[in-house]
C-alpha cells in the first residue's frame, strides 16, 4: 500500500507520513464482544451480494454496539432429522433450536443459518429460533404408522440446553415424550443445565433409554471463555458428569473439538478427570471449518492468539491435506496424517488408562417403543 501523498505538493511530506503511520498502527481486526464468540457478521454463502466494510478513519473513537440476543417463535413442519453419514454415530436427530447463543467460535453448525438468509457470525449466536409447536410434531412424527424407532440424539445442530431452554423448556418437555413412549435417545451437551432433568433421565435410564456425552475440549477457563463464552465453564461440566453419574445415568464426555497448538494439550487431564466424577466412555472430534468458518476462525484467532495463528492454521491444514477443511467422510471429523495419528493414540492411551470405552459404542433398548396417542376430542376410552 503507498504512502498517501499531500493533495498540494503530490509529495509524501513528512505530516502525512507521520499520520499514515498512526492510521496503520491501530487495530483493523473486527470488534470482539464480551461474551461472544464471533468476531463479525458476514453474508451467508447464498447471499447475492457480499458488503465489505474499509475502513476510512471515522469514528474510530465510537463504541461498537454490543449485539443483543433476539429470539423468535418458529413453527416447524417436521422436527426428527434423517441422517445417513457414515460417520456420524446416529441415524435421526432433533434440534429445538436454530442458532446457538453458547457462541461456539469452531461450531461446524453456523453455516446452517445461512440457510435463514442470516450470518453464520454474530446472527448465528444472537438471532435465535425456539421451535414452539416442537413436542407436538415430534408426538405426530413419532406416532406415524411406517415410523421405525431407532435412538434420536438431541443436540447435533444445536445445543439442547443452551440458556434459552431454562425459559422455554422444550428440551425437557420432548425428553418427557420420549420417556413416556420408551423412545431410547441421546444428548450431547456442554451445559450445566442439564442436572435440571435428571428425574426424567434417571427414569429413562432404567430402562436403558438414555446415553449423555458431556462436551469438555479444555480446562482452562480463560481460554474457554474465548472459544465458548455463553456455554457452562469447564469445571461445571465436570460437575454434571458427576451428578448424571450418582444419578444413574450413563454419561461420558466428547473431547470436541480438539485444536492443535491451542487447547490438546489439556487432553489427557480431560479424560483422566472426566473418569474420576464416573464417565463410562469417551469419544472426539479434531477442528473442522466448512464453509464460512474458515473465514471466522482466522479472524478469532488473529484478535486472541496472534502469536500462534499461523502456527495452528498450518496444523489444522496439515490434518486436512493441505486445505483448511476436507469433506470427506473419512477423515473430515479426526483428520488425517501424524499430528491426527498422535492425537488418536493419545486419547486411546488415556481411555485405556481411565478404563473408558468408545463414546458410541452404546446400547439402548428400541424393543420398549410404544408409539405415543395422538390426542382425541373423544377422549381416552381405554
Amino acid at each position: 500500500m503507498a504512502i498517501p501523498a499531500c493533495f498540494h505538493c503530490r509529495v509524501a511530506c513528512s505530516e502525512t507520513r507521520q499520520s499514515y503511520h498512526s492510521w496503520m498502527s491501530k487495530p483493523l481486526f473486527p470488534t470482539a464482544f464480551k461474551g461472544r464468540g464471533a468476531l463479525s457478521n458476514p453474508e451467508g454463502r447464498f447471499e447475492p451480494t457480499q458488503a465489505v466494510e474499509e475502513d476510512d478513519g471515522w469514528y474510530r473513537d465510537e463504541e461498537a454496539v454490543r449485539p443483543k440476543t433476539e429470539i423468535r417463535e418458529e413453527i416447524a413442519r417436521s422436527v426428527i432429522n434423517r441422517n445417513d453419514s457414515p460417520d456420524v454415530g446416529f441415524e435421526q436427530a432433533i434440534n429445538p433450536f436454530r442458532g446457538c447463543e453458547h457462541g461456539c467460535v469452531y461450531c461446524y453448525a453456523r453455516p446452517s443459518h445461512a440457510y435463514l438468509n442470516l450470518s453464520p457470525g454474530l446472527d448465528f449466536e444472537t438471532k435465535l429460533s425456539v421451535k414452539t409447536n416442537f413436542v407436538e410434531t415430534l408426538r405426530s412424527e413419532l406416532a406415524k404408522p411406517g415410523y421405525r424407532c431407532s435412538p434420536i440424539n438431541i443436540g447435533s445442530n444445536t445445543d439442547a440446553y443452551q440458556p434459552i431452554e431454562k425459559r422455554w423448556q422444550v428440551t425437557r418437555a420432548a425428553l418427557a415424550l420420549l420417556s413416556e413412549c420408551n423412545h431410547p435417545c441421546t444428548i450431547v451437551t456442554k451445559n450445566g443445565l442439564i442436572e435440571r432433568d435428571l428425574d426424567i433421565l434417571a427414569s429413562m435410564a432404567e430402562r436403558q433409554l438414555v446415553q449423555v456425552l458431556i462436551s469438555i475440549n479444555s480446562l482452562d477457563n480463560r481460554l474457554a471463555s474465548k472459544l465458548e463464552p455463553r456455554a457452562s465453564a469447564p469445571h461445571r461440566r465436570l460437575q454434571a458428569v458427576k451428578a448424571l453419574h450418582e444419578g444413574g445415568v450413563p454419561v461420558g464426555i466428547l473431547v470436541a473439538p480438539i485444536i492443535p497448538a491451542l487447547n490438546e494439550g489439556d487432553l489427557e487431564q480431560i479424560i483422566e478427570r472426566a473418569a474420576a466424577n464416573g464417565a463410562n466412555c469417551v469419544g472426539y472430534t479434531c477442528i473442522r471449518l466448512p464453509h464460512e468458518l474458515k473465514q471466522l476462525f482466522r479472524e478469532w484467532l488473529a484478535q486472541h492468539y496472534p502469536d500462534r495463528a499461523t502456527h495452528i492454521m498450518s496444523l489444522i491444514q496439515q490434518m486436512n491435506g493441505g486445505k483448511d477443511y476436507d469433506s470427506q467422510f473419512a477423515t473430515r471429523m479426526r483428520g488425517q496424517g501424524i499430528f491426527a495419528d498422535i492425537i488418536r493414540k493419545r486419547v486411546q492411551v488415556a481411555a485405556r488408562k481411565g478404563g473408558l470405552h468408545e463414546a458410541w459404542n452404546r446400547s439402548l433398548d428400541t424393543s420398549k417403543f410404544t408409539p405415543p396417542r395422538m390426542p382425541s376430542p373423544q377422549g381416552e376410552l381405554f
